[in-house]
């Protein structure tokens, strides 16, 4: 009896200890939870991936699509999403979704024991876990026990926290569905081509099913579809099991049709520059490109889409096919009064490697910078009726050498509107001299001209006859001061920025008044002279004034034609990569007045149709008063006064003998290298001409290495 006794005293005593033992542990791992539940906060900042949504980048209705940058994803409400949607996700991935405590404790009890056995992770998280897992930082997809049960502790706690809508709004807009598309929406158009809203419940079932393989279901063939149908079977079953369906509604759905899968969003032609300038714009304005890449961004241009295939058009159409491939062609389109860029031409793709014509590429302005010269002569107590030298050559204190006119040709003592029309080198030195080239800098400057790109040149004689080098873009802005009455408004290319909240910032371009608005109408007046009578005949709208300026730099080494209506300003480059002379075969050596007259013709007559015509401004009084003459043409002509502007004959009809203008074609008149009329063939003076000196000659092999700039290298002619 005692043995007995004493056997049972003893297993009560063990008994007693084991049960102490097990009391101890449970609640040494209760402090344990308890310790690490108040040390484990729900993260208060979520992995960039998880919320970023790439930008949309539009043309200028703000409806078509120019490009898409940075993360496929567009963020929706959950009441946005149809409850068929959210119930085939649930059923797919978490039927006990809004009763569960965020956790499943038999699915974690597999993941945890597949990880300590060294077995391959296995699945079982509720869509809370996944949603920790994904869209807090600090977790990510690390494989061990310490990180499984950190998920554990912020699902709980997200669960106590937010509500189940909440946690299953952030999940449709986290989850990664293939095809590149983050959240339902993206994944919505990606394999249906239609917003969440739309879906049928075939669809949103296939969505669910591509959760858990979301590379092996995105474009599925073969035994992959097989497996995609039997998962979408899969899902289709457990909503009827949900009741989320009937058994008769889920025996009806048939497998949706996907959509061919598009391939990653390309650019091309033109685009490339487009996005290239936007993207350079918003920096300059303080986005940064993670702005840009996962801000959720929506991006209005300046840029014209129908504008933008017209230039393209106008340079294709006009160029002959035999135009050499070094032989460039920048276009650029400026509206005057709020400074966009509705359109330009940047050149071949396969030509511009390394930079664009239109924006990037910066060659000598020639005669086209004249202009300038003579607005801050007409704004500085100059009028058009000043007489200044025009017989050749014209010697200057200041300049080693004296400059000459094209062909050593005299002018004598010319009023500047003769000056203009007929491009007399010696007459606009003698005007800057006059005027002081202190302030014809100003005036290109202030006409949007970058003070850096003047600053080597502007203290030579030179200086008026277009020696820097500006871009195509650059020269349209500043001719748009001409025509916006004297005003310049900031050249730009983006009009809007909406971000992700919906707070919209509209782009306000800096003015500034350049000169008076006289001083504007008589530059405009005589660059209208340009294009009635002068070296500018090809670029002429019999339906509308035109007002513009041919240069060609010494060579041929770059030729141009600016010219605009009230409406519009438009620059036309052409130049060569290794800054030869522009020569087309049949068409012979290239001035301004030819292939860039007509280029710039061909736009502006798509670019006006339908549009109003508008007159320009008239010029001072005193014009009259003094009766401006015309000189003497090239191909000789009677002098004549100028007719007064309003009268439409006057406008449309051509000088006498001078015949209609040239067709997009080689002119007539033109022998096998485009020998045109002298006035047609202004060369500015080469370097030994000029008080400069002469710089290193572009080669080929510069353009890796100087990119976007190179062009500002050549010889200043």
């Amino acid at each position: 009896m005692r043995s007995g006794g004493g056997k049972g005293m003893r297993k009560r005593r063990i008994l007693r200890v084991v049960l102490i033992s097990i009391g101890t542990g449970i609640l040494v791992l209760v402090g344990l939870f308890a310790v690490a539940w108040a040390l484990t906060p729900i993260p208060d900042t979520t992995q960039k991936q998880a919320t970023a949504q790439g930008s949309v980048i539009y043309y200028r209705d703000g409806k078509s699509v120019l490009a898409r940058q940075g993360v496929d994803r567009r963020r929706v409400d959950l009441a946005q999403v149809p409850k068929h949607v959210r119930d085939a996700v649930i059923a797919a991935e978490n039927r006990s979704f809004y009763d569960d405590a965020g956790v499943s404790l038999k699915g974690t009890a597999r993941a945890v024991w597949s990880t300590v056995t060294g077995q391959q992770l296995q699945g079982g998280s509720t869509i809370t876990q996944q949603l920790v897992r994904n869209y807090y930082s600090g977790l990510s997809q690390e494989r061990s026990v310490t990180r499984k049960f950190k998920e554990i502790l912020i699902a709980m706690k997200v669960d106590q926290s937010k509500s189940k809508d909440w946690v299953l709004e952030q999940y449709l807009n986290t989850i990664y569905f293939g095809r590149g598309a983050n959240g339902v929406q993206s994944a919505a158009r990606a394999y249906f081509g239609k917003d969440v809203e739309e879906l049928s419940v075939a669809e949103g079932a296939y969505l669910a099913a591509v959760i858990q393989q979301p590379s092996r279901f995105a474009d599925p063939k073969g035994s992959d579809l097989a497996a995609a149908r039997a998962r979408w079977r899969s899902v289709i079953d457990a909503m009827g099991q949900t009741g989320a369906l009937t058994p008769q509604q889920a025996a009806a759905e048939t497998f949706p049709e996907l959509r061919v899968p598009k391939k990653p969003f390309e650019l091309k032609g033109q685009a490339q520059y487009m996005l290239e300038q936007v993207t350079a714009e918003l920096n300059r304005r303080g986005y940064t490109d993670e702005d840009i890449n996962s801000g959720g961004l929506k991006i209005v241009t300046t840029f014209d889409k129908k504008l933008m295939q017209a230039a393209q058009r106008a340079v294709d159409d006009v160029l002959p096919d035999n135009t050499p491939k070094k032989v460039r062609t920048g276009l650029a389109a400026v509206d005057p009064g709020t400074g966009e860029v509705v359109a330009f031409y940047g050149g071949r793709p396969s030509q511009s490697q390394y930079y664009d014509s239109a924006f990037s590429a910066k060659v000598m302005a020639g005669s086209t910078f004249k202009p300038y010269t003579l607005a801050a002569a007409l704004d500085n107590g100059f009028d058009l009726s000043t007489r200044v030298d025009g017989n050749s050559p014209l010697r200057v204190a200041s300049a080693a050498q004296a400059i000459p006119n094209d062909g050593d040709r005299s002018y004598g003592q010319i009023n500047l509107v003769s000056a203009t029309q007929n491009s007399v080198n010696t007459a606009f030195v003698d005007l800057g001299q006059k005027v002081g080239l202190d302030k014809v800098a100003k005036t290109a400057e202030a006409a949007g001209i970058p003070a850096a790109q003047l600053e080597k040149q502007k203290s030579a004689a030179s200086f008026p006859l277009g020696v820097s080098s500006v871009s195509a873009v650059q020269n349209a802005s500043g001719f748009s001061t001409f025509a916006n009455k004297g005003v310049h408004m900031e050249a730009h290319v983006v009009r809007s920025v909406t971000d992700a909240e919906g707070h919209k910032e509209v782009v306000k371009p800096a003015s500034t008044r350049v000169v008076s608005e006289q001083a504007a109408a008589d530059t405009t007046f005589a660059m209208q002279q340009v294009v009635k009578y002068g070296t500018g005949t090809a670029a002429r709208l019999y339906d509308r004034p035109v007002a513009g300026k041919t240069g060609t730099t010494d060579d041929s080494r770059s030729v141009w034609f600016n010219g605009f209506t009230p409406q519009l300003a438009v620059a036309v480059n052409m130049f060569r990569d290794d800054n030869a002379t522009v020569s087309i075969p049949g068409y012979g050596t290239q001035f301004g007045g030819q292939l860039p007259a007509q280029i710039w013709r061909a736009f502006m007559t798509e670019a006006m149709a339908g549009k109003p015509v508008e007159e320009f401004p008239e010029p001072s009084e005193f014009g009259w008063s003094s009766g401006y003459s015309q000189p003497e043409r090239g191909m000789g002509g009677p002098d004549r006064t100028y007719p007064r502007p309003g009268n439409q004959d006057d406008w449309d009809s051509p000088e006498p003998g001078t015949g209609p203008p040239p067709s997009s074609g080689p002119p007539a008149t033109q022998g096998p290298r485009g020998d045109g009329p002298p006035e047609e063939q202004e060369e500015e003076p080469s370097p030994s001409d000029l008080d400069l000196p002469a710089q290193p000659s572009l080669q080929e092999e510069d353009t890796v290495d100087d990119g976007r700039d190179r062009q500002e290298r050549q010889p200043a002619r």
